[in-house]
């Protein structure tokens, strides 16, 4: 590897240690595990593959996806563009120079500061998905590496599932990234954008269904020349996405679909709908051109929908299923705010009155971080109408006064003071809500937030 001139080796702890205090200086992430090992393997003049070889990654992703991230993140921190060839040297340059004293750091910062970085110096409202470009996502690496990998395969089918507000949607943002780094064709539909009339019968939501495929394809649409009513629409769809749009492209199609549940709420469809997707998994096993499709289902956990489980997508592939953050995860987030919890003991409060569910502890962390609340005021309001909660609790709110059996047994399961057993069905419903966790066949709550809200409101269902 070359080295500058008045450079000379220095270990890389403190390098990465040093990195990771700069870009926290300039409002960004820390790097990640897999930023790591790429720097550890420059350090030791290794490959990307003998990186990804040995850590168990995909060579693709660490070289298309993480690599230059990592680079742009360290040209960002020494004021220069950084590349492999020249990573090592110019670090070591940089800190060991005269010139990394803090008052000269802060004067490079000041005129290297790009747009987005100031713009982050005041943080959107969190609300929805987490775009690619925010230093305030909370990255999944475990979860990230498993559906990075699966996609890879032929014929893949991947089911990310979590209650609303979990970050299904930002972990689909960042597969379809990848996707995107190996040349996959995307295609991305979010079923909450479907009008209700499409979901009016069967055959018109196929027709919608292959058209949208098309057009985020570049490829006409030519649905008549496919469409058989003698066969059934059904039939026509899977010929249509076979000796049509499958055929018709070179590299896999990444097929995202977002927000399934909607489906659920239109049973007709559903019992339709999700069998052939099954199908189209089934057929990817033998088939070479339906192994070009790679499918993406995400969905929420809050309705209730029975299905054969034999024609269902939903035991099939590889399942995700969303947690909520750990009390390290709290910490690095509010670290990325520029909060100081260094003792944990913000986190830990923070941590008990929300269990670490990732929407409510990035809003209450962001509230923090503006100033305007301190914590203990942030936890008194926080289960009443009026706190930075609201909305999420009257959602929940609404649910339960439709379905007055599941309001019961949540009271029944807040009044309890060990673990309870409810009716299986109920005790799936409130736990795909989110509401409780699952010991064993019993129920127990999840976290303060619910117990304080709804052991008042629950007396007026």
């Amino acid at each position: 590897m070359d080295r500058e001139e008045n450079s000379y080796p220095i270990n890389l702890d403190f390098v990465i240690k040093a990195i990771n205090n700069k870009l926290l200086e300039i409002y960004r992430p820390p790097l990640n595990n897999a930023e790591r090992l790429i720097l550890q393997g420059i350090w030791k003049d290794k490959t990307y593959n003998l990186v990804a070889q040995k850590a168990g990654y995909s060579s693709g992703y660490l070289t298309n996806v993480v690599a230059p991230e990592l680079f742009r993140r360290i040209s960002d921190v020494v004021g220069q563009k950084v590349a492999k060839k020249n990573c090592r040297a110019k670090l070591e340059k940089y800190f060991t120079s005269k010139a990394t004293s803090k008052k000269t750091i802060a004067r490079q910062n000041d005129r290297t500061l790009s747009v987005d970085i100031r713009q982050v110096m005041s943080p959107k409202f969190p609300s929805g998905a987490i775009s690619l470009d925010s230093p305030f996502y909370i990255d999944r690496f475990d979860i990230e590496k498993q559906v990075y990998a699966e996609i890879e395969k032929l014929g893949a089918l991947v089911r990310i599932k979590a209650p609303q507000e979990m970050g299904k949607t930002s972990l689909l943002l960042r597969v379809m990234d990848y996707a995107n780094s190996l040349d996959y064709h995307i295609v991305n539909l979010d079923l909450q954008q479907v009008d209700q009339n499409i979901f009016s019968n069967i055959n018109r939501f196929l027709r919608w269904f292959c058209a949208n495929v098309s057009r985020q394809l570049n490829i006409e649409s030519r649905l008549d020349s496919y469409w058989d009513e003698d066969i059934g629409c059904k039939i026509s769809c899977s010929v249509y996405f076979q000796d049509y749009l499958l055929d018709s492209i070179d590299s896999p199609m990444l097929l995202a679909l977002d927000e399934v549940n909607q489906i659920f709420e239109h049973p007709e469809i559903a019992k339709d709908f999700l069998p052939l997707l099954r199908s189209w998994y089934e057929d990817g096993k033998r088939l070479p051109v339906w192994q070009k499709l790679r499918l993406v289902v995400v969905h929420s956990t809050e309705i209730y929908v029975p299905l054969q489980l034999k024609q269902s997508p939903f035991n099939a592939g590889l399942p995700i299923q969303l947690h909520n953050f750990s009390l390290e995860e709290v910490v690095k987030l509010a670290k990325y705010y520029r909060l100081n919890w260094k003792d944990g003991e913000e986190a830990n409060l923070l941590m008990a009155m929300t269990g670490g569910h990732p929407a409510l502890v990035h809003l209450a962390i962001y509230h923090l971080s503006r100033g305007n609340v301190t914590l203990t005021e942030l936890l008194q309001t926080a289960p009443t109408s009026t706190g930075i909660y609201s909305s999420h609790l009257q959602r929940h709110q609404v649910k339960l006064q439709n379905e007055p059996e599941l309001a019961i047994a949540l009271s029944t399961t807040i009044s309890a003071s060990e673990p309870v057993l409810l009716e299986p069905i109920l005790a799936y419903k409130l736990n795909s809500m989110g509401l409780v966790k699952l010991d064993g066949n019993k129920a127990v709550l999840t976290h303060q937030l619910y117990r304080d809200y709804f052991q008042q409101t629950l007396k007026l269902i």
